[in-house]
């Protein structure tokens, strides 16, 4: 039997500006493209230049016509995070959307960013942080939408309070548990502090569910040799429909969370099947772990103390 197509429409975009992390590959690269589809200019902020320049030749062959642009970022430095926001700051243009989408999943031994945070910590927390905040003046200008990825393991497990970079006892699973429960924590505080000081931007949440993506698949980068048992087994249920997405669907509740009228700021888009694995997305109510306020603000200045960044007030 013919597996039934999930998607969604995206309004048209044209005459906007859509930043999309991690958009060299699997799922982000499958929001970009839609993105570009819909009529926005796509900036792709990329580590590999030559991995960035195919991304964006397949997004000129999908959509003829589209207005890809590429920007140099290693997310992994702290250094590169602001040189990309001197960048973008310099060309002046106001940014409507914003997808922090980039990560990376369970080192299988600890690891640092050129900072020294943990890298998972590191890339897929503090470096959105602090890219949120080198391009505030762009964001505001543009009235933008900001959509942060987490992951549905960040429903479960707890901020390392007492040592937020693993350097007593690493476990890689609870070490990207954090990452995620993080920059979840911080895409809600960001609305809160957005609204309450009259920037003029949104903050919300996605998260893709289960699919066969390369987060847990060969990544010698990260010190992954070979593809992991689970990615194997998500492979293999998603090809059967069982339960779980697909590359192409994984990305259509951060999608949905950027561009849809009526996706709210402040609220988690997932899929919408069982244990929200795989499905049409729609709203999901928050992670547990994300809803003490207390612990976003907790958050927010631990982030500004480790990453040397403020959020300007003007």
């Amino acid at each position: 039997m013919p597996r039934r197509t999930t998607d969604i429409t995206v309004p048209p975009l044209s005459g906007k500006r859509a930043v999309v992390t991690g958009g060299s590959d699997g799922i982000g690269l499958g929001i970009a493209t839609r993105l570009a589809a819909a009529g926005a200019e796509v900036v792709l902020p990329v580590r590999n230049a030559g991995k960035g320049a195919a991304a964006a030749e397949r997004i000129r062959a999908a959509v003829p016509g589209a207005t890809v642009a590429l920007r140099e970022l290693e997310l992994s430095s702290l250094t590169s995070v602001a040189a990309l926001g001197r960048t973008m700051r310099d060309e002046g243009a106001p940014i409507h959307l914003l997808i922090n989408n980039a990560g990376v999943m369970t080192p299988p031994e600890r690891q640092c960013t050129a900072d020294g945070f943990e890298l998972q910590f590191g890339t897929n927390h503090l470096s959105h942080f602090a890219l949120v905040a080198e391009l505030l003046p762009l964001l505001r200008a543009g009235g933008a939408r900001v959509t942060s990825q987490l992951s549905i393991a960040a429903n479960s497990g707890a901020i390392n309070w007492s040592d937020p970079n693993w350097e007593r006892s690493y476990d890689g699973m609870r070490a990207y548990r954090q990452s995620k429960i993080a920059l979840g924590l911080f895409g809600l505080e960001l609305d809160r502090r957005g609204r309450a000081a009259g920037w003029g931007i949104s903050s919300n949440l996605a998260h893709p569910g289960v699919a066969p993506t390369s987060l847990l698949a060969a990544r010698p980068e990260v010190g992954r040799a070979a593809d992991t048992p689970q990615v194997r087994v998500i492979r293999w249920l998603s090809r059967r429909g069982i339960l779980l997405g697909t590359a192409e669907t994984a990305g259509l509740p951060a999608l949905y969370a950027a561009t849809a009228p009526e996706a709210e700021p402040g609220r988690l888009y997932a899929p919408s099947g069982p244990g929200h694995l795989g499905g049409a997305p729609g709203e999901q109510k928050l992670f547990s772990p994300l809803r003490d306020a207390a612990d976003a603000e907790r958050l927010w200045q631990l982030s500004e103390q480790l990453t040397g960044v403020a959020f300007a007030a003007a």
